[in-house]
């Protein structure tokens, strides 16, 4: 008999606690303690199915360990811990209880062995998220909150009626590989609830709607959490599916025509975030092992430069009440380490060699090469492009030089600079030295090599 408790229990019911702190360096303290205790719990669970109760004529599972759950556990709480130290200024008690409700409900989905109780969490996850857009408390964060659960609720309940079907068809509730080729209704709902959640083009505008309107600190867990479990349900039940390479494909490239014109830079990192997103459905649509190792190696790098990025932008706005491109430029005098925190995750990002996203999209792109797949590879390659100029570039370039707005401020506080600074090594740790980080954690033993010539030549053109 294992001694732990279910992965996410810990966060769900450690939220509820957070308003009876009255003492804010108790509260800070209990607040970096949730994570790492949840982390201690879910490395002393034993691969395999666990906290399994019967419920009707079926057994729901809480704890469905193996490799692919796993890497997602740990950055999920890995970022959890930075949001939190980022955020221990917030006195906002709705931000930190939705942060870890919503950050549980993530964990809960990630390893859910059953289709119900996956739907559970999965619902979960719209009330955590959408109670950070309102944390906001102005009139477009409550009109964007309510556009967000909206559309969360209709997907949700189309994935119920996927869900059920797939039931009625198969038997069993077991959350495992499903796939399109039995041509069966539920299928297809279940993908298409996937998909909403994961941002696929033309079901996207939540995403970059209500996004930018949450909280400074809120906006980085909606960044890692809900796109992120999507990915995640995709490689388990639809790897190898192969209208996912094309839909990932055309969600590398639409948003960059977005996040070139737009001037509110979060906005621009909510398209971005979409961009990044295609290349780990296009490399689940490939569904070979080194495709889905790609896909969910990229995955977990996502989510640390993206935070980063939300992180120097979310400093820039807490300094200044600004965020729009056109009001920002010259804060590298005032903000220096926050600027060069910045450039770090713009080159992540931008897959610039010794930074992570060169070791993790790399994969994909190679995957689609290896496949012949000429059209899907230009494509990428032309997306990655685009990310060099709206986020490499435009983020940076906007926010800390361009011409000078002539603000004067303070440098971040203490805490937000500690944040990105781990944030920031974790970036070139993981660029400089995969087969030390990502690798051994991924799905499939790896047999891969970033650093050739070929790569690193092609990356840099």
């Amino acid at each position: 008999m294992i001694n732990a408790v279910p992965p996410g229990l810990i966060f769900i019911v450690g939220a509820l606690l957070i308003p009876l702190f009255r003492n804010r360096t108790m509260k800070s303290v209990y607040l970096l303690i949730l994570p790492i205790a949840s982390f201690i719990n879910l490395i002393s669970i034993p691969e395999g199915s666990h906290f399994v109760v019967p419920f009707l004529e079926y057994d729901l599972t809480f704890a469905r360990i193996d490799r692919l759950s796993l890497i997602f556990g740990y950055v999920f709480h890995l970022i959890s811990l930075i949001t939190i130290i980022y955020a221990l200024h917030v006195k906002d008690n709705l931000q930190h209880v939705a942060g870890f409700v919503y950050g549980g409900a993530a964990l809960g989905v990630t390893f859910a062995g059953d289709l119900f109780s996956l739907f559970i969490f999965w619902e979960m996850l719209t009330v955590g998220s959408v109670f950070l857009i309102w944390a906001n408390r102005t009139k477009k964060s409550l009109d964007a909150g309510f556009r967000y659960a909206l559309y969360h609720v209709i997907g949700g309940l189309i994935l119920l009626a996927g869900i059920l079907l797939h039931v009625h068809s198969t038997g069993s509730i077991e959350f495992s590989f499903i796939g399109l080729e039995n041509g069966n209704l539920g299928s297809y709902l279940i993908f298409l609830g996937f998909g909403i959640n994961c941002a696929w083009p033309l079901l996207h505008p939540w995403l970059t709607d209500a996004y930018p309107e949450a909280t400074i600190t809120g906006v980085i867990f909606l960044s890692a959490f809900t796109t992120k479990t999507a990915v995640y349900v995709l490689a388990r039940a639809f790897p190898g599916t192969a209208i996912l390479i094309w839909i990932g494909a055309l969600m590398t490239m639409f948003p960059i025509f977005y996040a070139v014109i737009e001037n509110d830079l979060r906005r621009v990192l909510a398209y971005s975030l979409i961009n990044q997103v295609g290349f780990m459905v296009c490399g689940i649509g490939i569904g070979t092992e080194l495709a889905v190792n790609g896909a969910v190696a990229h995955a977990f790098n996502d989510i640390i430069f993206k935070a980063l990025l939300f992180m120097s932008v979310g400093a820039v706005m807490y300094r200044t009440g600004k965020v729009n491109a056109t009001d920002l430029g010259g804060l590298y005098k005032s903000m220096p380490l926050t600027c060069i925190f910045c450039i770090v995750g713009a080159a992540s990002i931008s897959a610039f060699p010794l930074f992570s996203g060169f070791v993790s999209k790399s994969m994909v792109m190679s995957a689609a090469s290896h496949g012949g797949m000429s059209i899907i590879w230009f494509m990428l390659l032309f997306a990655s492009a685009g990310v060099f100029h709206h986020a490499g570039i435009k983020i940076p370039f906007f926010a800390f030089f361009s011409h000078d707005s002539g603000i004067r401020t303070k440098e971040a506080p203490p805490n937000m600079l500690i944040a990105m600074g781990i944030a920031a090594f974790l970036c070139i740790f993981i660029g400089t030295f995969p087969s030390l980080s990502v690798y051994p954690l991924l799905p499939y033993t790896v047999n891969y090599e970033p650093y050739t010539a070929s790569h690193v030549m092609a990356q840099t053109q």
